[in-house]
């Protein structure tokens, strides 16, 4: 797989001089968790965030800091359109708390709903989507299980989804060989679900591979998880499959990443999930980045409502603790990086066995 680009990588001095750690509460519980983490760099570009998930190792988390680094040292491309559609997202809440979550991200006109959340049942999501088709009826309806499903469960689970018009359902399964099955089973069914690949791209060290077995209709595509937002768009072109562009519980630092992604892309055919700021209680901006009539703005708009409030910033400072734990992992994901650069320690494994893992 091709990738000539080898970006700019500031020395590690120059990005501690650069970052200021934060953490900001969530509205509901997201991916288990009730608040966020995330540490921001500010650059001669403007800012960007490297907030990898607690769990993810050094070697995927580098992903993000390569995707912090292009936006603060080197900007966005230009963008191809003035603003991007968004979808509302619903965590795995009871469906009487659908209206809620719903109520803040205004008007839209296409709805995520997370599914397989663990210790719930198949007939807890039948009630949400359920809830969210009778608030929303017209609504575009996708599923996400985060590969919570088995081969099994996802077929029985999408078979009496189906029924409320799903638009697609993002990675029911874990792993490429299990979406290829999934697919071939609602096929064979005659179950019209189509699928699409989130983790099978962001977390693969071939983020192609999925493309070429033939295993999704659609990828999911993240900027930070890639490496940023140059070297997403030069998946979705090599994979040569609609794309939906995605975040990762961003603060709105974060999310710019994602909306230029989207911004920049020549086709854009489903509403992105980058109306996730919604689900923060708090932002480090003034001016959140939540979804205004089902759009989120691009170009100078984007720039100035993703600028840091320093107010906010020191409000939402982290403890000494753990700014150092995040130090740290920057320093970790920094060797990372600076291992693939020419003259800073040679390929890294991921270059030599013919993947990419990095920017």
């Amino acid at each position: 797989m091709s990738c000539t680009r080898r970006p700019v990588l500031p020395d590690l001095p120059e990005l501690e001089a650069a970052a200021a750690v934060v953490r900001v509460p969530l509205t509901v519980r997201f991916r288990g968790v009730t608040e966020r983490e995330a540490l921001l760099l500010r650059g001669p570009a403007g800012w960007g965030e490297f907030a990898p998930f607690l769990e993810y190792d050094d070697a995927e988390s580098s992903r993000w800091l390569a995707s912090a680094v292009e936006a603060a040292w080197e900007g966005f491309p230009a963008p191809v359109r003035e603003r991007v559609p968004v979808n509302a997202t619903v965590p795995a809440v009871p469906a009487g708390r659908v209206p809620e979550v719903l109520a803040a991200f205004g008007p839209v006109t296409a709805v995520k709903v997370k599914v397989a959340e663990a210790g719930q049942s198949i007939a807890d999501d039948v009630g949400r989507v359920a809830a969210v088709r009778e608030v929303l009826p017209d609504a575009a309806l996708r599923v996400d299980a985060n590969g919570g499903w088995s081969v099994p469960e996802a077929v029985e689970a999408l078979g009496q989804l189906e029924p409320f018009g799903l638009e697609y359902a993002e990675q029911p399964v874990p792993g490429i060989n299990g979406l290829a099955e999934v697919r071939a089973l609602l096929e064979a069914r005659g179950t019209p679900v189509r699928i699409a690949a989130d983790e099978a791209v962001r977390k693969a060290e071939d983020p192609l591979r999925v493309a070429r077995a033939g295993a999704a209709d659609l990828i999911v595509v993240k900027a930070a998880p890639l490496g940023g937002v140059r070297r997403a768009l030069e998946i979705v072109r090599e994979a040569g499959l609609p794309a939906v562009v995605s975040s990762a519980l961003d603060t709105s630092v974060g999310l710019a990443a994602g909306v230029a992604l989207a911004a920049a892309l020549p086709q854009l055919p489903y509403a992105c999930g980058l109306g996730t700021g919604a689900l923060l209680a708090h932002d480090v901006v003034r001016s959140p980045l939540v979804p205004e009539g089902g759009y989120l703005p691009a170009g100078a708009e984007l720039a100035r409502r993703s600028e840091p409030d320093p107010e906010l910033l020191a409000r939402f400072a982290v403890e000494a603790e753990r700014r150092t734990w995040w130090i740290e992992r920057l320093r970790r994901c920094h060797a990372v990086l600076a291992a693939r650069e020419p003259g800073r320690g040679g390929e890294s494994r991921a270059d030599s066995d013919g993947g990419h893992t990095g920017a």
